[in-house]
């Protein structure tokens, strides 16, 4: 999420917050909720629950978090044009729009019942906002004939007139997610450049379960989807139908699983990128699969991955792909055939183009062909051999007794008194800030929702000891094992906080729930935390969309003033497995990613951000090393923290990986030359891991071994970033 002198996250002043503390939440269930009890007919449970949330710090006590559309005057006729209900529905209570910036001040869900609602102009999507629609009956948002404008929902509108200029800064849009939701194009002409959703956004974004129809005709001009900048992010479970493109994308790094494109003439197209992985993704009846440009080798134009040097320019990893009456698997513009297909049905293992190192060997062998295919373990992967995913859950299916509301049993918003909730039901956090003392452990069996990323918001005393590291989140006793699952959730503490341990992950799934325990749209937002989250030698995690970020600039800050804020490390696993992390750690000081013992992880896409301030003070400081945390060494030659460190751990495949420095003390000379960091991403002597599709930002060397750079970024370089295809023992 680089951009020029680019800055993060501040909650504020929280003095006022002295509230009895949460020792425990939920029930230890023997048989937790796996079946929903609502009739056919019934409304998704998140219409009719009584709606407490609230904004914390927002000096507006009646501010509404939940906002139904029809309560300002959306019909969803189909007739109807429900334009300006929906955007007064969007933007009431003096929301974060056009001239705000950022706010955390305002979060909002943007509610759609059953129905379909016509638009003659773009809904305008304002900061931390959460479009929903019903998960049970999917509503529809049909473009009038006469639609004017961008696309059907902008996540960032260009100001007329503005030369350019957007709402909001590109690389700094967080906080967005749009689900259960029907676009509709085919009412407006073949010929009208027509966008269901213009996503320009960067971290702590997702889009689930969407739908989007375009025409078929030929000569169509409709798009799915429009991205042309950003830093995100992670959307799923899409379907798009008919278009010249299903999505045309450019942005610095994404993550897209179970993508489908039926009937478009291209599928996906893509600009520009430093990195993107795409997993479980059909396409059918188009003429083009993918649409990569490639060649780029300046900030100016740069493309789609990296340059090798061999004939054709671009880093492409394709893996366990089917082809059914493909002639050409991957080809240029020009007609040159780089990888046959068949007409009839065959399947590509392991096919690489661009630079493949293997161990210590530090210079590049550019290939077109088969590479080694990535480490598969047996519990990573799902019946049918695909690397396992699971949908964000929204329990549509859960009545209204099967959900506990924790406002409802006492919990104000602005803390949570001592509740403990009988018998296995889903617990719903309302909108609001909740401030705990000491550790809230959330037992084996429990499932978890917020509203609008409802916050659990640690602090005081015990969370200031840097020699004595406080848990403040528990996920499971050590070595439980059951079903555990968050949404919507963000952790934060109040700094400081250098002896917080933000989440420790102890659960396990279920021997026969893959995925069983797992957090989806749910971050964590340091201020001075020893840890973001462990994931203790006892654990699975199924992690989607999880940012675990440090503040480096102050979002509620109309100036968005820079602020230099320390926290020890990001995430640290010594899980045997399985987890699957798809996610971004930024600016910890000792490093984003420490894998130590760990086994059996799929990791795709991770994006980190070495913290701006380094190296004055060099790591670890002002944080001491910690070998009970299996914290790395730091030498003269590397006073920097590292993106990801790994050590004695096996069964490791990055499929994707963005490792970014940006700065030396707030300084950007070193980009010129390569050299903000001299390492940044370390393996041992000893663990076996496969990486595919790494890109580094400004650090001299790739990838090292035992600390002695091995992957020298002079071989690899790509515009901004430099690209290596795979490294491999």
């Amino acid at each position: 999420m680089f951009r020029q002198h680019r800055l993060s996250l501040f909650l504020g002043t929280i003095g006022l917050l002295l509230v009895p503390l949460v020792s425990g939440l939920g029930s230890s269930c023997s048989a937790p909720l796996t079946k929903g009890l609502a009739a056919p007919e019934d409304p998704y449970w998140l219409e009719t629950i009584k709606h407490q949330g609230t904004s914390a710090f927002n000096p507006d006590t009646t501010y509404q978090v939940f906002r139904n559309v029809k309560d300002f005057g959306a019909k969803g006729d189909g007739v109807t044009d429900d334009t300006l209900a929906i955007n007064a529905a969007m933007s009431e209570g003096n929301r974060c729009g056009q001239g705000c910036g950022a706010s955390t001040l305002t979060p909002a869900i943007v509610y759609f019942p059953p129905g379909k609602y016509m638009v003659s102009s773009p809904i305008n999507t304002y900061y931390y906002t959460q479009i929903i629609g019903d998960a049970r009956r999917p509503p529809t948002l049909l473009a009038a004939s006469y639609f004017s404008g961008l696309a059907v929902i902008d996540a960032d509108p260009y100001i007329p007139g503005g030369a350019g200029a957007q709402w909001f800064i590109n690389q700094d849009n967080f906080y967005r997610s749009v689900r259960n939701i029907i676009i509709d194009l085919r009412q407006m002409p073949a010929s009208a450049p027509a966008i269901g959703l213009h996503w320009q956004v960067s971290q702590a974004t997702s889009l689930m379960n969407l739908l989007v129809e375009m025409s078929q005709e030929n000569g169509t001009q409709h798009q799915g989807l429009f991205m042309e900048n950003g830093s995100g992010g992670f959307m799923g479970d899409m379907i798009f139908n008919g278009g010249k493109t299903g999505i045309t994308v450019g942005n610095q790094q994404f993550t897209v699983r179970n993508l489908t494109v039926n009937n478009a003439v291209v599928a996906v197209a893509a600009a520009w990128s430093w990195g993107w992985t795409y997993q479980g993704v059909s396409i059918n009846n188009c003429k083009i699969g993918f649409n990569l440009t490639t060649g780029g080798t300046t900030s100016l134009t740069q493309s789609v991955k990296s340059v090798g040097n061999g004939s054709l320019a671009g880093s492409i990893v394709l893996n366990n792909v089917e082809l059914h009456n493909v002639p050409v698997a991957v080809g240029v513009q020009t007609g040159e055939v780089v990888l046959r297909g068949s007409k009839g049905s065959s399947r590509i293992e392991s096919w690489g183009q661009g630079n493949v190192y293997v161990g210590t060997g530090g210079q590049p062998h550019f290939t077109q062909g088969s590479i080694v295919p990535p480490q598969k373990p047996h519990n990573i992967i799902d019946r049918t051999g695909k690397i396992f995913g699971k949908t964000h859950p929204q329990y549509a299916d859960y009545s209204l007794d099967q959900i506990v509301s924790v406002k409802s049993h006492g919990a104000v918003g602005d803390g949570v008194s001592h509740n403990q909730f009988a018998g296995c039901k889903l617990i719903f956090f309302d909108a609001g800030t909740y401030y705990i003392t000491d550790t809230l452990t959330i037992p084996a069996g429990s499932q978890i929702t917020g509203e609008a990323w409802s916050v659990i918001l640690g602090g005081g005393p015990n969370f200031r000891n840097e020699n004595q590291p406080t848990v403040m989140v528990r996920a499971g006793e050590p070595y439980t094992t059951g079903i555990l699952e968050i949404t919507d959730i963000i952790f934060s503490t109040v700094g400081p906080a250098p002896g917080a341990i933000v989440v420790e992950w102890n659960i396990h799934e279920p021997w026969d729930e893959q995925g069983g325990a797992g957090m989806w749209d749910s971050h964590i937002r340091c201020m001075a935390a020893f840890m973001g989250m462990h994931l203790t030698p006892g654990s699975s995690a199924y992690l989607e969309g999880t940012w675990i970020w440090t503040a480096d600039h102050d979002l509620d800050d109309p100036e968005s003033r820079q602020i230099s804020i320390f926290s020890g490390r990001g995430l640290l696993s010594e899980s045997l497995g399985p987890v699957w992390m798809i996610g971004t750690a930024e600016h910890n000081v000792l490093y984003q990613y420490n894998l130590h013992r760990a086994q059996n992880h799929w990791i795709g896409f991770a994006q980190s951000e070495t913290p701006y301030y380094q190296p004055v003070p060099s790591a670890p400081a002002p944080y001491s090393i910690n070998a009970a945390y299996h914290d790395p060494q730091f030498g003269s030659s590397n006073g920097m923290a590292w993106a990801l460190y790994v050590q004695q751990s096996s069964g490791i495949t990055l499929f994707g990986g963005g490792f970014y420095s940006f700065f030396q003390n707030y300084t950007q000379d070193c980009i010129a030359t390569f050299s903000c960091q001299n390492q940044i991403f370390n393996i041992d002597q000893t663990s076996t891991i496969s990486v595919y599709s790494l890109s580094t930002v400004a650090s001299t060397y790739q990838l090292s071994v035992a600390q002695k750079g091995v992957v020298d970024q002079v071989h690899n370089h790509d515009g901004f970033q430099e690209t290596l295809t795979v490294w491999s023992r």
